[in-house]
């Protein structure tokens, strides 16, 4: 099965329970094309999938299930870091020759710059763009250079086709006004964040940065003049992060103020720099387009840690360790920063040079189902259901009834009130009923309960520490990996006996996740334990229908009995009776110590 944004309506998300079988489900795979449709046919062959001798452009990378990609104009030597990136939409890029031809179910997953430079539609964009700017379609050069330095902060390169001849691929250059008016103002920041003047970091404008590699969709790397100029790529410098959105722009100046208020702490990364202000044509203002954080080029705990373990050179006193630093982290947040973390996963955790852990990412968007605590599941999956789904509301009523959707909506405005104004739309602004963020879910739990839901995805981290996995689950649909796991939680090899029964403890309340039934194989969705040649799209989404089914029929349940002992007084939030940070903090603490008492 395709990996779509119908796959996410249909298999992938709660909407599955209650979609019908759509008329785009295919019968089992066809071995043999018709002459048609046939490679072998001259009519379509790709002329090549071959880089150009001199590549004027490079792709860093991809997002948005495959239809966002970082193209980087290598012509221009001194570029400001515009994020002008390439959008392929789906519904250009749905011809399963196409797709086949271009990689593009590998792209739906494959998010970092080295795989997916491998890919057939990278170089077909590199092709394309070559074409594109030397035939003049750009203006050549000096166009796109000044389309650099003119264009609204987050314009698009739209390929209007896709066609297997790039000289046939027709391409508009999208202004996004809309994400300029998003921005606030430099002069305002401080009283729309709500923080004092004083501790917003001085501002340097986005001319004096040179832009160096796309490193993630919302973080690249540049260089910064201090002398007004914008310095070269190739110069000696300090690397910096830049961190800017192009969509959801709310969250980024969340993670601003997050930033701003916490009290330093020496494994979370330190508050930014400088903000990086833009003057916009559009309304006449100097905005705050993102953020200049200290780079760590050692790089993600997620990458280190199984290829630690692959090499036999991952130590208990390591990861006991990293998992202790992590966790003072996290008690730090909770206890003196007095907010919610719901992004623990090991993607965010950083290795500073000395080997130290660094947590990032203060967005507060949450992480999906198969590394978030049941309750907080039960709630999203609510949300979804009842409108909030990230993918478009469009689609979400064409998947769903409407009676469906209305339970679902009550329910979650007992739970909490006006939540829908918290997904209303992209920019930063007050929020009403004291809400503090955009996150629902977690909005709609009490300090207690956030802190249980907190130990429960510490406890995923730790299991994949201490049993040198990059994730929890095998094949991810989201999101494939570098050295993909070899182990699913919540089995255990290699974690000692005491701390298996920590991670047990804090992970409980438990369930069975949709990758134990359907999974991706490659770059397909296919039924676990049966052969391909055996099933159909059909098998898998009813497969899916009747798990997710059941999955929500529970978690409705759940959230009726806490809003009933909630109303009588006998909820005590912490449901599954997890420990506390503190405990799982003291307790690592003392098995470290006692290990180095031992010599060990």
């Amino acid at each position: 099965m395709e990996l779509t944004t119908k796959t996410v309506h249909d298999v992938i998300h709660p909407t599955a329970a209650f979609s019908t079988n759509p008329p785009w489900i295919s019968g089992p795979a066809v071995v043999d094309r018709p002459w048609a449709e046939s490679q072998l046919n001259p009519k379509n062959r790709i002329d090549s999938l071959e880089l150009p001798k001199k590549p004027l452009w490079r792709v860093d990378g991809c997002t948005g299930l495959g239809t966002q990609y970082y193209a980087v104009p290598l012509f221009l030597d001194n570029m400001p870091p515009m994020r002008i990136d390439v959008f392929i939409p789906e519904e250009v890029a749905g011809d399963g020759l196409v797709r086949e031809l271009l990689d593009l179910d590998a792209a739906f997953h494959t998010k970092d710059g080295a795989r997916v430079a491998r890919l057939g539609i990278a170089t077909h964009i590199i092709r394309t763009l070559q074409a594109w700017t030397v035939a003049g379609g750009s203006g050549g050069v000096e166009s796109v250079s000044e389309m650099y330095e003119t264009l609204p902060f987050g314009s698009r390169i739209i390929f209007e086709n896709l066609h297997l001849d790039v000289r046939k691929i027709r391409i508009t250059i999208a202004p996004t006004y809309y994400v300029e008016k998003q921005l606030l103002a430099a002069g305002n920041l401080a009283a729309v964040l709500g923080v004092p003047a004083d501790v917003v970091p001085a501002a340097v404008d986005i001319s004096q940065l040179s832009f160096v590699e796309q490193i993630h969709d919302s973080v690249c790397l540049v260089r910064m003049s201090r002398d007004g100029t914008r310095p070269h790529t190739h110069e000696a410098g300090q690397l910096w992060v830049f961190k800017a959105l192009t969509s959801g722009t709310k969250f980024l100046y969340t993670e601003l103020r997050n930033l701003i208020q916490l009290e330093r702490h020496p494994h979370i990364i330190a508050p930014p720099e400088h903000i990086v202000t833009k003057y916009c044509r559009f309304g006449g203002k100097t905005a705050v387009v993102g953020f200049l954080l200290r780079f760590h080029g050692a790089g993600s705990l997620r990458d280190h840690v199984p290829l630690l373990r692959i090499h036999g050179r991952l130590t208990l006193a390591a990861q006991l360790k990293w998992a202790t630093q992590l966790t003072s982290a996290v008690v730090h947040v909770r206890e003196r920063g007095h907010i919610f973390y719901p992004d623990l996963r090991l993607d965010n955790v950083l290795l500073s040079d000395s080997g130290d852990v660094v947590m990032i990412d203060f967005e507060q968007r949450g992480v999906w189902c198969e590394f978030a605590a049941p309750e907080v599941n039960a709630l999203e999956y609510t949300r979804i259901l009842a409108g909030g789904d990230p993918l478009g509301q469009e689609e979400l009523e064409s998947a769903i009834q409407e009676d469906v959707r209305q339970r679902h909506a009550d329910l979650l405005s007992r739970l909490l009130p006006d939540w829908e104004m918290l997904q209303a739309g992209e920019a930063f602004e007050p929020l009403a009923h004291g809400y503090s963020t955009y996150n629902v879910p977690w909005q709609c739990l009490s300090p207690v309960e956030q802190e249980a839901a907190e130990v429960y995805m510490l406890g995923r981290v730790l299991w994949c520490i201490f049993e040198g996995q990059c994730a929890p689950q095998h094949a991810a649909v989201w999101q494939s990996y570098k050295r993909e796991p070899d182990l699913e939680f919540p089995n255990f090899r290699e974690t000692p006996a005491e701390l298996r029964e920590l991670i047990d403890r804090c992970t409980r309340g438990r369930r069975d996740v949709l990758s134990q039934l359907v999974t991706r194989q490659g770059s397909k969705l296919v039924l676990r334990g049966v052969p391909r040649e055996e099933q159909n799209d059909a098998d898998i989404i009813r497969v899916a229908r009747d798990w997710w089914a059941a999955e929500v029929k529970v978690s409705e349940e759940f959230l009726l009995m806490r809003e009933e002992m909630k109303a009588r007084g006998a909820w005590s939030g912490n449901y599954y009776d997890r420990p506390k940070l503190r405990e799982v903090l003291g307790f690592l603490q003392n098995l470290g110590s006692s290990l180095a008492s031992a010599g060990t």
